[in-house]
């Protein structure tokens, strides 16, 4: 009788966990095609559907449900002594998923990711980008970075990184055609580069001085929904732009863009690598949170 394998089981828990065959796969590291073949196999082997399937969608069936409620904890506990074992090497070895949004993972690129790469070549990094907040567990995923004001309350969370601000900024060539803005106020006089958030609303732009706070919905023609295009339409002189300080302060040194109203405009919540509570932490994870405190230092 042909024995189930880890990685049958794996590929039943991925697909139940994201309801996708596609998304289960690229998890795993297999082919759409392979991890297919495995529920199938197992599928066949069990003799009842673990799952019900559509051209849309993918559901567990009840038997799937029995299956996958009794398997799972299983396999997290096997996981969690690979874990420990791995814990004892001298160099970190696997593969360590990353959930952060656009900006921070830009600002973790070259001194953080690339970094632990050089210092850990065994190691591999899948970093996704995306704007909207997920449960990283429910994903696959082995730890999340965001602002530290959106880590959710059950993660364990490390700052890091410096202060961070807003800045609002505009091209010579727009300010030399426009009085530039003495308070939040005259940006309804101006054309301003509107955002749209990941929720399909449009930023109002924040501000806060001496404790009086404003919310600004203003003006403008152009609306965006990536800070890298909203930076570009500035600098081309097509308005005003409210975005993060970091991604502007290249362009704000070589004279490129101009900033205004800084005095109402104060520290943000810093970055936050975060992570579920567990009795072992996995030596990559691990040696990711130590150098990110040793850089931080």
């Amino acid at each position: 009788m042909h024995k189930t394998g880890l990685v049958e089981l794996n590929a039943v828990v991925a697909v139940a966990r994201h309801g996708s065959f596609r998304a289960a796969a690229i998890e795993l590291g297999m082919s759409s095609s392979a991890l297919s073949h495995a529920v199938a196999g197992l599928e066949a082997r069990l003799g009842v559907r673990l799952f019900n399937r559509t051209t849309r969608s993918v559901s567990l069936s009840a038997a799937g449900q029995e299956f996958v409620a009794e398997v799972a904890p299983a396999l997290s506990s096997i996981q969690g002594a690979i874990e420990s074992i791995n814990s004892h090497r001298d160099t970190p070895t696997g593969t360590l998923r990353i959930n952060s949004s656009v900006g921070a993972a830009r600002q973790i690129l070259a001194p953080v990711v690339l970094e632990y790469l050089r210092r850990y070549p065994e190691m591999r990094v899948d970093l996704v980008t995306e704007a909207r907040m997920i449960d990283i567990v429910v994903e696959g995923f082995d730890v999340g970075i965001r602002t530290t004001d959106t880590v959710p309350g059950d993660m364990i969370a490390v700052p890091f990184g410096p202060i961070r601000r807003h800045a609002v900024v505009a091209s010579p060539a727009y300010f030399a055609q426009n009085a530039p803005p003495r308070t939040p106020g005259d940006l309804l006089a101006h054309r301003c580069i509107r955002a749209r958030l990941a929720s399909g609303t449009i930023y109002r732009w924040e501000f806060e001085r001496g404790g009086e706070a404003l919310s600004i919905d203003v003006p403008g023609s152009l609306t965006l929904d990536d800070p890298t295009l909203m930076v570009e339409a500035a600098l081309g002189g097509a308005g005003i732009v409210h975005v993060a300080q970091w991604s502007v302060a290249a362009d704000i040194a070589a004279g490129r863009l101009v900033p205004v109203l800084e005095d109402w405009t104060p520290p943000l919540s810093g970055l936050c690598l975060y992570y579920p509570g567990r009795r072992h932490v996995p030596a990559g994870l691990r040696a990711l949170i130590d150098l990110i405190r040793e850089i931080g230092r």
